[in-house]
């Protein structure tokens, strides 16, 4: 089922903040586990599980590539890649890291492969909030959020510009 919502708010977050919040992540994380690796969801799961990687100080970094929705576009899961050595083990022991959970779409089919792992992300909506264990910041379910990998830094006129009737 593909369908567009037009209630969205739009939401930005910058590099400084997902640094930030990512960071917080690896605070949550650090001495919970020893963990064997980290699975990054991509896209979105690659630079926070690169960060919580460095702070965390783990090399063995593998990803599942699961596709849900495209843009605003929510639609069916599409498993693309599984990473091999963790689908053996179930999991176990293994931290896996997105960017945000919205509806929990993705989140699921990654659990349903790998039921024994860990799944953190940095944002959590309501709907999909219940599908990780760790999470940093809860977003409203209606907010779009725009990470600084899907947008482009852009010229915006001054304020008294719009008001000249030009």
């Amino acid at each position: 089922m593909n369908e567009l919502r037009d209630d969205v708010v739009d939401y930005v977050v910058t590099w400084s903040e997902v640094h930030r919040d990512t960071k917080l992540l690896a605070r949550k994380l650090i001495g919970t586990d020893d963990w064997k690796g980290i699975i990054a969801i991509t896209r979105g799961g690659l630079i926070p599980a690169a960060i919580i990687a460095r702070e965390m100080d783990i090399r063995n970094i593998d990803t599942i590539c699961i596709a849900t929705y495209d843009e605003q576009h929510i639609g069916d899961v599409n498993m693309i890649k599984v990473p091999d050595l963790a689908v053996a083990e179930k999991g176990e022991g293994w931290l896996m890291i997105d960017d945000l959970v919205d509806t929990g779409a993705t989140i699921k089919a990654a659990r349903e492969l790998l039921p024994n792992c860990h799944i953190a992300t940095v944002y959590a909506k309501e709907m999909g909030r219940p599908s990780v264990d760790t999470f940093v910041h809860e977003v409203p379910q209606n907010y779009w959020v725009f990470f600084p990998w899907d947008t482009d830094v852009q010229y915006s006129a001054p304020l008294h510009k719009e008001n000249d009737g030009d």
